[in-house]
């Protein structure tokens, strides 16, 4: 029997160090890296570094017009991907991008319309739960139904800012679309994982800038509430985790159900020595009791080349994929700003 070829894949636009571990985890799965372009020569050359095999190529329109490449992962600036995603889609190929996946309604409706009528695959890698080993066990926890019918989720999506750390564009609202747009994805993807929920809307949103006044259009906090049918859910997210932390951000989601709940602690659990990650505690009609969750394995990466083999949904629908990124944009876009 003659083995599946590899799937092939290409990187346009390396602007966001996510751009590393979305081509490592699925180059770990079996994709081959076979190009990468940006025009800014110190990434490429960076980029080379870590993927010696990925030929770097001086026009996006090699990659573009390849008929080889499979695949397009992107982490542009942000404002920048939905174009990256469109081409790529009209040239028969599938796409990755990082979040945000686009950084206004309009580029979500030429997306979402190009995917529909390309019918190429389309998804945003949502790291904070395919990249989090205890957030993986939790769903199975809910899918399993350990603690009845979900009807809230609490997500906290801190992040260190590193200010000398981040180029111009990171502070320039047009590019990087406004906090909820950009680090609340995450938390968006997670309520509708756990909650199934296809239609909800946008209670209230609110965003501020509060310590940065040097940096006029970063917005440091933002929240929201969403509900749906069955389940409603808060979100917070913000840059102010301090240096104290021994890691970039106390992430941690909370699900309530009807028989108990899970809190995930994804990235530390502050005061626990070493400070490790992948914490999930649940509490159910039973007992209280944690897990470590070292050993699960992320499944979304073997998943998703498994969908563009089969042509199948099974690492995230398409539905899924844009209606997280709408509520994103639906709460960016009504948010109040904060004095």
């Amino acid at each position: 029997m003659n083995a599946v070829p590899p799937v092939r894949m290409a990187a346009i636009g390396l602007n966001h160090n996510h751009i590393y571990g979305m081509a490592g985890m699925l180059q770990a799965a079996g994709a081959e890296l076979v190009a990468a372009h940006a025009p800014e020569p110190d990434l490429r050359a960076a980029f080379q570094t870590r993927f010696p095999a990925a030929q770097a190529v001086a026009e996006a329109d090699a990659i573009y017009e390849d008929a080889s490449i499979d695949l397009v992962l992107t982490a542009a600036i942000p404002a920048q991907r939905a174009g990256i995603a469109i081409r790529a889609m009209q040239h028969g190929k599938d796409v990755l991008s990082d979040k945000a996946g686009m950084t206004s309604l309009e580029q979500w409706r030429q997306v979402k319309a190009t995917q529909a009528a390309t019918r190429r695959i389309y998804a945003i890698a949502y790291s904070e739960r395919f990249a989090s080993r205890a957030t993986v066990r939790a769903l199975e926890l809910v899918r399993t139904g350990a603690i009845g019918q979900v009807i809230h989720t609490i997500g906290l999506g801190p992040h260190s800012l590193r200010r000398a750390t981040r180029p111009d564009w990171f502070f320039r609202k047009a590019a990087y679309g406004g906090i909820l747009c950009d680090l609340a994805t995450h938390q968006f993807d997670q309520y509708l994982a756990f909650s199934l929920e296809t239609d909800p809307t946008i209670v209230a949103a609110q965003v501020a800038n509060r310590a940065h006044p040097d940096d006029p259009e970063l917005e440091d906090f933002g929240d929201a509430v969403v509900r749906g049918e069955r389940c409603a859910g808060y979100i917070r997210v913000d840059w102010f985790s301090p240096a104290g932390l021994a890691t970039w951000g106390d992430t941690r989601l909370t699900v309530l159900g009807t028989h108990g709940y899970i809190e995930v602690r994804k990235n530390i659990d502050v005061g626990r020595q070493p400070a490790t990650g992948d914490h999930l505690f649940i509490v159910d009609d039973r007992s209280a009791r944690h897990e470590h969750c070292t050993e699960v394995e992320l499944p979304f990466a073997r998943q998703f080349l498994h969908d563009i083999r089969h042509r199948s949904q099974t690492a995230m629908s398409q539905e899924h994929c844009f209606l997280a990124m709408r509520l994103a944009l639906e709460a960016q876009a009504q948010a109040a700003v904060l004095p």
